[in-house]
């Protein structure tokens, strides 16, 4: 009996993607000029990097 399995490498790319977007928080939080921006800065990359490590898990 053969299966067919459908391979992605979706999961890969997501976790690619959130994780430039949490590598831009991080540079946003250090080079960012006022306090709120560097919160926001800070707040894209623990939000990204839990998306990254989601969507790695979810999509493996």
């Amino acid at each position: 009996m053969a299966h067919d399995a459908a391979v992605t490498d979706r999961g890969v790319g997501f976790g690619v993607l959130f994780s430039i977007f949490a590598l831009v928080g991080a540079l946003a939080m250090l080079a960012a000029p006022g306090q709120l921006t560097k919160a926001g800065g800070f707040a894209l990359a623990v939000v990204a990097g839990l998306l990254a490590v989601v969507a790695t898990q979810a999509y493996a």
